[in-house]
């Protein structure tokens, strides 16, 4: 007789390896949401999985190599299979997959299969499929912001699967709480912060950049869902919500009021249970003045700017098809720290772009000294496919030791620059969210260091502190864009 048991499918084993932005963390957890609801058992060791799924990020060329590097080091478990290993399928899905597709199948042999966008909400299933030796077809890449209307009032994103929207807050199973607002994302990571995605998609058209063909057009999330998923997290024990995006400035403007983002602010910070809100990714060009008067003043949000400044000077930026010059720049800078003195602000900038001059280059590190920001990322120019600065002709193109010796120098610059604004803040009260307690070592985060790449800021005094706890120090020494605080008083 055969029994129900003996007629279940056998688990399996699933790893979610997230590669990029917090964006991309995001997508992960949704998958991670997805394959649970189907069945599969989620594993954080790839060397325990039957199947490794890897979120790939397809930005630059750095972040391509390691994406292609863990797909090989995933399909090096999956050869040892047969001497103790347990993998059976390796599957790449992300920015990469989806940006070239077959593609990238071709030339990667070692995957398994390579799933688009389009394959997210049937995730389960594919995978299922392809461990049972079926052969899974990858997309022909195509430009994913022809999908829907260019007018951002006509588009409908519940015709495409846009990663990170799912709509359907149905139980995911051991990841959702019994009541209360549920979500189709299991977490990944038991941290006190969490990204939450508010938007997905770019309308800008900046000539470096390929990832609006690959994202799709700009596409808000409703305020109803950020605000469930929100108190979602905050059930899950989640401190800080990070809201992330391709551009947080235009929130709402596919919704009809882009200031959304202002009145939604004050209700993500009044979940019960979240300690604070920080926003990322905001366009100089876009960042209106009632927003930064509600990033700096509303209770409960960080004073955190997170500005794309890219450059300084006003002709690369035209060639890059953006907008501003440093007057501009100094003067939003001005406007929010008039707000805000103790504001955290943070950019990235290109060097090297087609075109740029050594006048051009001065401008930038004038700008850097004169912005007294708290840490710039430093990225050399390269040719990305598919983007108009890569057809720019080849005598606007500096040669790569140009460009490695001036994307050094400015590296330089900012490194000192940047410990030198961590110096100014010697003296200073901050409020620091505990993420690492390991014995008497305890760290985390001051209201102006975003997650992963503003620096940290380690505690003495904390005595029995522990993760999520929200600690008031004062700062009293540096170690570059770290910071070394002693807590007051009780820490309250």
């Amino acid at each position: 007789m055969t029994t129900d048991t003996e007629l279940a499918p056998t688990p399996l084993n699933v790893a979610v390896v997230t590669l990029g932005c917090a964006r991309n963390e995001v997508d992960s957890e949704e998958l991670a949401g997805r394959l649970e609801s189907g069945g599969f058992v989620l594993v954080e060791d790839p060397e325990d999985a039957d199947t490794v799924v890897v979120n790939t990020c397809g930005f630059v060329e750095a972040a391509k190599k390691d994406s292609v590097d863990t797909l090989l080091e995933a399909a090096d478990l999956k050869a040892s299979a047969g001497h103790g290993g347990r993998a059976q399928a390796v599957v790449a899905v992300g920015c990469l997959a989806e940006r070239y597709g077959k593609d990238l199948a071709e030339s990667l042999p070692e995957a398994d299969a390579v799933l688009g966008f389009d394959d997210y909400p049937d995730i389960a299933a594919r995978l299922r499929a392809i461990v049972a030796g079926e052969t899974h077809h990858p997309h022909t890449p195509s430009d994913r912001r022809r999908l829907l209307p260019i007018s951002p009032l006509e588009r409908d994103a519940s015709t495409i699967s846009v990663p990170g929207h799912q709509a359907d807050l149905s139980d995911i199973g051991a990841g959702a709480p019994v009541t209360g607002p549920r979500a189709v994302r299991r977490r990944l990571d038991s941290g006190p912060m969490a990204p939450l995605k508010l938007a997905s998609g770019c309308d800008r058209r900046c000539s470096f950049c390929a990832i609006p063909s690959f994202r799709g057009s700009f596409v808000s999330r409703r305020p109803s869902d950020v605000l469930q998923e929100g108190q979602w997290l905050a059930a899950q024990g989640v401190k800080e919500l990070f809201l992330v995006s391709e551009n947080s400035t235009s929130y709402g403007k596919d919704l009809g009021d882009l200031r959304l983002l202002e009145t939604l602010l004050p209700e993500l910070a009044g979940i019960d249970g979240v300690e604070r809100v920080r926003v990322s990714y905001l366009q100089p060009a876009e960042t209106r003045p009632g927003l930064i008067e509600a990033i700096a003043d509303t209770p409960g949000v960080v004073p955190y700017f997170d500005l794309s400044f890219q450059h300084a000077s006003g002709p690369v930026l035209r060639r890059m098809r953006r907008f501003g010059d440093p007057e501009s720049f100094l003067g939003l800078l001005d406007r929010i720290r008039s707000l805000a003195p103790l504001a955290g602000v943070r950019s990235n900038v290109i060097v090297g772009f087609p075109g740029e001059t050594e006048e051009d280059l001065q401008v930038l590190c004038d700008f850097l000294v004169a912005a007294r920001m708290d840490v710039t990322g430093v990225f050399g120019y390269s040719d990305e496919d598919g983007t108009e600065a890569a057809s720019f002709a080849d005598d606007l193109k500096l040669d790569e030791d140009e460009i490695r010796a001036r994307t050094e120098h400015v590296t330089a610059l900012v490194e000192e620059l940047n410990a030198q604004r961590a110096e100014e803040r010697i003296g200073e009260e901050v409020v620091v969210l505990v993420e690492h307690v390991d014995g008497d070592v305890v760290e985390g985060r001051a209201a102006h260091q975003g997650p992963e790449v503003d620096g940290t800021t380690s505690l003495t005094g904390a005595g029995t502190a522990r993760v999520g706890d929200v600690l008031s120090a004062t700062v009293v020494g540096t170690d570059g864009v770290d910071l070394v605080a002693r807590v007051n008083g009780d820490g309250r």
